[in-house]
Formats: structure tokens, sequence, C-alpha cells
């Protein structure tokens, strides 16, 4: 017989309000209470979760053998963030598919550019910002974000639509876990963007808008799938926001970034005199010390033992971004903000909008630089 552990099993009905209560430590917290990474409680009305964290929970979690993406994220998210059928939903050969589409517009020249847009926004706005006595920077990073997406991306952007525009896509990610009148806002923001950018796709199609064969808007929408057909309009529309939206989302890192030079005034110094290394360093600790969201999903395929545990096939699963990124077993002194931490480690190749929102994260930090 197989050896077999018992998991800890964190008490009670249902935990939704507690984890909305505590949330980015929630995972954290019963973990340390019970002295072990893994654990078993009950969410989104009473359904048995296992939760995960540190760098094993990480590397499982990720075999893609075990775990699927379909129907793992609640009915609220996919409504609000990740949208109906879009690439986040999808597993094996249709999400590598799917996938391909998102890769192919991360070339080497393309990040260049989105680089060089940003850049150019940002340096333009900060014109206008120093002759103002104070500004909100969430604010107007996302107008500069979204500016920026949407030249990136071939999306036509009237300057009478840009604030609009810009409240659509931030509300997604800011409506994403939430309840009440934010998720009815997301959702509603949501619909309105999908039928904004649908419309976009399907001039296109019909050749009633002329628009750069390299960009996202061109490519999603004469994008086909595995058996060679266009892409249903809806779901090409939520590929096309899931280009958008990340990268005004990276609004929320932007303000990460002033947070941390708030907190450790002397990173600046080290941002002036360390060249791009420094701004290299600063700008993966920041992705580290403050993740964007405390956990990610997914679903047992099939039943398996790992350490012990038993998973059973459809069991929802959470890693703790949060809880992983500052594990005593995986960073020295985890609490601390150290950029320097990664000097040392081991480079990892982020790709997608991971790499993206580091490009924009070190042009934010590069004017310190000098």
């Amino acid at each position: 017989m197989p050896y077999r552990e018992q998991m800890p099993i964190d008490k009670g009905l249902d935990h939704t309000v507690a984890f909305l209560r505590e949330g980015y430590k929630f995972i954290s917290n019963r973990a340390k209470q019970y002295h072990r990474d893994i654990f078993e409680t009950r969410l989104l009305g009473g359904q048995k979760v296992i939760c995960l964290i540190g760098k094993d929970a990480a590397e499982l979690f990720y075999d893609n053998d075990k775990f699927k993406r379909h129907g793992a994220a609640p009915k609220r998210v996919l409504k609000t963030l990740f949208g109906q059928n879009g690439v986040q939903t999808l597993d094996d050969v249709k999400h590598r598919h799917r996938k391909n589409l998102f890769m192919s517009l991360m070339t080497q020249t393309r990040l260049q550019k989105v680089k060089d847009i940003f850049k150019e926004e940002w340096l333009q706005a900060l014109q206008t910002w120093e002759k103002q006595n104070k500004i909100g920077l969430y604010d107007e990073a996302r107008a500069v974000l979204t500016r920026t997406a949407c030249r990136w991306a071939g999306v036509p952007l009237a300057i009478s639509d840009q604030e609009q525009k810009m409240n659509e896509l931030s509300a997604m990610f800011e409506g994403g876990g939430a309840v009440g009148p934010r998720y009815m806002r997301g959702k509603q923001d949501r619909q309105k963007a999908e039928q904004w950018v649908g419309k976009l796709i399907g001039q296109v199609r019909e050749g009633k808008m002329q628009v750069d064969r390299e960009t996202a808007l061109y490519q999603i929408a004469m994008f086909k799938d595995q058996s060679g057909q266009l892409l249903p309009l809806s779901v090409a529309a939520v590929e096309l926001i899931n280009i958008l939206r990340p990268i005004v989302a990276i609004s929320v890192y932007i303000v990460f970034c002033a947070l941390a030079l708030y907190d450790f005034p002397y990173e600046k110094e080290k941002l002036a005199s360390g060249g791009n290394e420094a701004i290299h360093l600063f700008a993966e600790e920041v992705r580290r010390y403050y993740p964007f969201f405390p956990v990610t999903v997914a679903r047992v395929r099939e039943d398996f033992l790992w350490k012990g545990y038993d998973f059973k096939a459809g069991t929802l699963v959470l890693l703790d971004l949060y809880g992983t990124n500052h594990h005593p077993a995986i960073w020295e002194k985890p609490d601390e903000f150290m950029p320097e931490r990664f000097r040392t480690r081991e480079k990892t190749h982020s790709i997608s909008f991971h790499k993206v929102a580091e490009i924009i994260i070190a042009t934010i930090a590069a004017p310190a630089n000098g």
C-alpha cells in the first residue's frame, strides 16, 4: 500500500468570508498554523479546496499532466478578469495552439516597440505633471498605459474615448475577485469592452479597416483555430482584451514601484548609481515583494498521490503566490525588500506580459539613473 499522509483540514463549513477578509495572507496564515505547506479548506459555498504554498508546490501545480485550467476559475472571475473561452481557460493542444498566438506578439522587435511607445507617452505625461501641484499616480499611470496598449495593439483610440476605455479595462482586474458593486461594474464594463473591440475585429476581417499586420488587432482578427477557422468574434474579442487589459494592469506595478521607493528610500541612490543591472534587480524585487494576485487556481485532472497526500479528480487547488514569494525556505529574509537577492539567483526567462511588465517597470525606474 502506498504511504498516506493525513492532510490538515481547516475546519468549518465555508471560509470564503475569511479569505476575503485576510486576503493575501489567508493561505500562509494557515500554513504556519498547521506547520505544513498544504491543507484542505472550504470556499465558494462549501466547495472542497486544497491550498498549496512553496517551491515544491509550485512545481507540482504547473505540471499540466496533473492539473487543468478549464473549469477552474470561478464564473465571476471569467465574467470580469479572464472572459469566456479565452486562452487562460484552455488546456493541452488547444491551449498551446492559442498560446502561440500570444507568443508570436512577444518578439524582441515588438517588445522594443512597446517600450518605445510607453517611454514616449510617459515623458509626454511628465511634462503635464510638472505643471501640477499633485497628481493621482494610479489614475495617471492607467491613462498612459491605456494609450500605450492601444497604440501597440493597433487599436484606434479617440481622445474623447480614452477615459471611458481606461475605466472599462481597469474595472476587469479591479473587480476580478470582488463582490458587490465592484464585481457588477467589472462584469458590465467587460461586456462593453468586448463589444468595442469585437466591432473593430469585424471591420478588419471585412476589409473596412486597414491595420499593420504585425499588431495584435490584425493577428487576433485573422488567427485560425486548429480546424482552420477564424475564432468566433466573441472569443477573438476576449483575446484582444487579453492584450489590452494586462498592459493597463501594469499601472498597479507602477504604484508598487513608487511605494517601494517611499518605503525604502535608500533604493533611490542604488538606482541612480547602479546602472541597468540595478534597474533590473529592482524590477524583479518589486514583482516578488508585491505579487499582483494572492493565488492562482486549477483543478486536478485525475487521481494522484503526492508526498503521501491524495488529490482527487476535479478538486479545486489554489497555489499561494504571495506566500510562495515570501516563503522562508525559498527566500533569505523574505519580508525584506532586497533587490540584490536576484544578483545571485538563477535567471528565469520571463514570457508574455511578465516580460512586458518588467520592461515597463524598468523604464519607470530608468530616469533615476541619470
